[in-house]
């Protein structure tokens, strides 16, 4: 088989410089890139040229670009990965629907390490009880605009679907008051609440607290720089060539 063309959305940015230095070192070639300002990288004179030109697209961007990469994506029957955080329910709908037509991938972290704490997560949820207290902390670099992080979700859902319930139904995001202390709610037992730092150029630190009666048990991650989401996006986006239309996730692209 050829080598596979991979087309860059946020081309410019930190990721997709990361996703670039990948590409070509995983023995698969860059078919260009579009950057944050919709300026073109490469022979290719717009989204839908590049999509045409390309055999999997990867999208690092917003989610206000995502609809537009989807048509353009969907139109040239392009597969793609989609690596953008703080997608909103309308998102994901997007991505539903485009997926009855094109294979993709979409997963708010393509790290080895991440995916595999979602499994020591899940696991721990489903045999500690209610009374141990889940704590979600995760850092990330002063630039990074949504908040708790899309990995900080991904594996407070994998903590919920461990205790039989949903992320929606388990997760306290706010427990901070301006009330009067009198007027303060104590943790209520078996949710999940968040705490999310930001400061400096952290890449991403994730830890998933288990808060017993005078013990903790901590799992945690620390990515020490972008490029192993990058090395992640890349693998996906070489797994996926030739896929059936479906939405599938990092678990498949591992084998987990």
């Amino acid at each position: 088989m050829a080598m596979t063309r991979i087309g860059i959305l946020g081309a410019t940015g930190r990721m997709g410089r990361a996703i670039a230095d990948a590409t070509t070192s995983m023995g698969a070639t860059i078919a260009g890139g579009i950057g944050r300002d919709g300026a073109v990288q490469g022979e290719h004179g717009d989204l839908q040229a590049l999509a045409l030109a390309s055999d999997v697209l990867v999208d690092f961007t917003r989610p206000d670009a995502l609809a537009a990469h989807l048509e353009a994506a969907t139109r040239a029957n392009c597969p793609i990965v989609i690596g953008t955080t703080g997608l909103s329910p309308d998102d994901h709908a997007l991505i539903d629907k485009a997926a009855t037509r094109i294979a993709l991938v979409q997963a708010a972290n393509t790290s080895l390490g991440v995916n595999l704490l979602r499994h020591l997560v899940k696991e721990a949820a489903a045999r500690l009880g209610p009374d141990w207290d889940i704590e979600v902390l995760e850092m990330h670099h002063r630039h990074k605009v949504d908040a708790p992080s899309g990995t900080a979700l991904l594996l407070a859902s994998s903590a919920a679907q461990g205790r039989g319930s949903t992320l929606q139904a388990l997760s306290r995001f706010d427990r901070i008051s301006e009330h009067p202390p009198e007027h303060a709610q104590a943790r209520e037992e078996g949710t999940i609440g968040y705490a999310a730092l930001r400061g400096g150029s952290v890449a991403g630190d994730h830890m998933v607290i288990f808060a017993g009666d005078s013990e903790r048990i901590e799992l945690g991650h620390r990515a020490e720089n972008r490029g192993i989401f990058a090395r992640g996006a890349v693998k996906a986006a070489l797994w996926l060539r030739g896929k059936e239309p479906g939405r599938y996730d990092m678990n498949d692209v591992l084998g987990l």
